[in-house]
């Protein structure tokens, strides 16, 4: 009987920060590893939040979440019993709806949760922490809905649909297969975790969904926005436009450095071209001002890039408990939270805000590179623009169509995505008895953005076979070398379009080589 279990050479530490890669890899089995400072780390913070909840030093210790109720409902007791506090804390929580989210974001918030936890300032168990990490060997997924949390305090409904199918409970998946969680953790050779109440909300209370959105999305991005600087000059070269545009003084005077980096990236990649000589003294906006328009693009994921890197290199909780602190002060005075050993901390550490706003300007960024690619798309296959090839990139126009589906198809990606662009950071809704009076809603703006960052790969990938397509059907080989690389890349992938046939596998299999693949190194100049 199949395991769940696989081997991989991919190994994770859950001490230091995490990046883009890190949550890429935990798609698919991989080590991670609790190491023994984390594992240091984790006891320290159990063993005071253990003194704090039974008073060690006298008076009465108010913990939120071990104590009390949750959320509006702090004001009351919670659960003598901790195992009943565990279940109290996850079961009302299980209001969410729709579609199961997508493989890599259940299992890469469950790696940033892991991660969080093992810098120890949560009070959970060093085995709850290792439990999840030998999860990730394994092919086991949580099956979370995608709706339900407004990213406030943390993303709790869909991090406690994680919860519970660790402990044995809702459904999950395994080598692909949607089954009851119970049978799931069995196949993988996984033991139900067995939780008290502080382990249950330090699951759920912090804003893992979200981050690993923003991040897969992120990178998508990041991988298209390489991919279009590529395209836009293999275009240029196919057309045999001057690239005066590039020029380096003139960028260096317009004072943006993104426009001075893609500028160059793009002089590298054209060098060695030869001007056809036939081109209007200015070519169209999509051509011309593609330095500017993804140099900006490039500023502004440089900002997407901090906020992730923080995201991903932070603790998200509440409350925290902080070792060797003097207890002064605020909640974590002696009177009410500390001791003298150390202190706990009640805040608002899960607030997804910085996601939220750092999300919406990465589906901003995601709109205007979709419409530059669909509008160069339509500059090729338009004769009176591309330089007399024929109509719609048609071998022979009438009797055969080219590129016209795939035409049509990027407008409705484009339209999707502008749909989807409005900013949900700012639209702040009171809830909670009016406990979480603003709310970021970063969880809506993460999803959002992958969703739209997929489009995207798309409208790169049918730009590509229209480049292919261009040669095909009579326009020059390219003059620069890197241009030609990048074309004979493509044109080993996709056959050309003679006779017409359906090119929705080619589109995506362009996309994947052009986002995801090596074929755009990000280490270019």
């Amino acid at each position: 009987m199949f395991s769940g279990v696989l081997t991989t050479k991919d190994t994770v530490s859950l001490t230091g920060p995490l990046d883009r890669a890190d949550l890429r890899r935990a798609a698919t089995p991989l080590t991670v590893t609790v190491d023994d400072a984390a594992r240091a780390r984790i006891d320290r913070g159990r063993e005071l939040f253990h003194g704090l909840r039974h008073g060690d030093g006298g008076g009465e210790r108010h913990i939120y979440g071990a104590t009390t109720g949750f959320g509006a409902l702090v004001g009351y007791a919670g659960r003598a019993d901790e195992a009943d506090q565990c279940d109290n804390t996850l079961a009302h929580l299980g209001a969410g709806q729709g579609p199961d989210l997508p493989h890599e974001i259940a299992r890469g918030a469950l790696l940033l949760r892991a991660r969080s936890l093992a810098q120890g300032f949560s009070g959970v168990s060093a085995e709850v922490v290792e439990r999840i990490a030998a999860m990730f060997a394994t092919t086991f997924v949580p099956a979370v809905p995608r709706y339900g949390s407004v990213g406030a305090s943390g993303d709790l409904i869909p991090l406690a649909y994680a919860t519970q199918a660790l402990r044995g409970r809702g459904h999950a998946y395994v080598d692909g297969r949607r089954t009851a969680a119970a049978d799931a953790l069995a196949a993988a050779g996984l033991r139900p975790l067995a939780l008290d109440g502080r382990d249950a909300l330090a699951l759920v209370n912090g804003t893992s969904v979200t981050t690993a959105a923003t991040a897969l999305a992120l990178d998508s991005v990041r991988g298209a926005h390489r991919a279009l600087t590529a395209l836009t000059c293999l275009l240029a070269d196919l057309l045999g436009c001057d690239p005066a545009f590039l020029d380096e003084d003139l960028l260096r005077a317009y004072g943006h450095p993104g426009a001075v980096a893609v500028g160059a990236r793009m002089r590298h990649t054209l060098d060695g071209t030869v001007p056809s000589g036939t081109r209007p003294l200015q070519e169209p906006y999509s051509i011309r001002c593609a330095p500017q328009l993804l140099g900006a693009a490039e500023d502004a994921l440089g900002y997407v890039d901090g906020v992730v890197a923080a995201d991903l290199g932070g603790v998200s909780d509440n409350p925290l408990f902080f070792p060797g602190g003097t207890g002064t002060g605020g909640t974590g005075g002696t009177g009410t939270g500390g001791t003298g050993t150390g202190k706990v901390v009640h805040g608002g550490n899960f607030f997804g805000q910085p996601a939220a706003f750092a999300a919406d300007l990465l589906a901003s960024v995601t709109a205007q590179l979709g419409n530059l690619a669909e509008r160069q798309l339509d500059l090729l296959v338009d004769p009176a623009r591309n330089g007399g090839l024929p109509p719609m990139l048609a071998v022979e126009p009438g009797a055969q169509h080219g590129l016209q589906g795939v035409q049509l198809a990027t407008t409705a990606f484009v339209a999707e995505i502008r749909r989807a662009a409005t900013p949900a950071g700012m639209q702040s809704l009171p809830t909670n008895l009016h406990n979480q009076d603003v709310v970021p809603f970063g969880t809506q703006a993460a999803l959002r953005s992958y969703d739209m960052a997929e489009l995207l790969g798309l409208l790169c990938g049918s730009l590509a076979l229209g480049l292919r397509q261009a040669v095909h059907v009579g326009a020059r080989r390219p003059t620069a070398p890197g241009c030609g690389e990048l074309l004979d890349a493509l044109a080993g992938l996709i056959d050309p379009v003679e006779p017409d046939r359906p090119l929705d596998a080619d589109v995506r299999a362009a996309a994947r080589l052009l986002v995801t693949g090596d074929l755009i190194r990000p280490d270019a100049p």
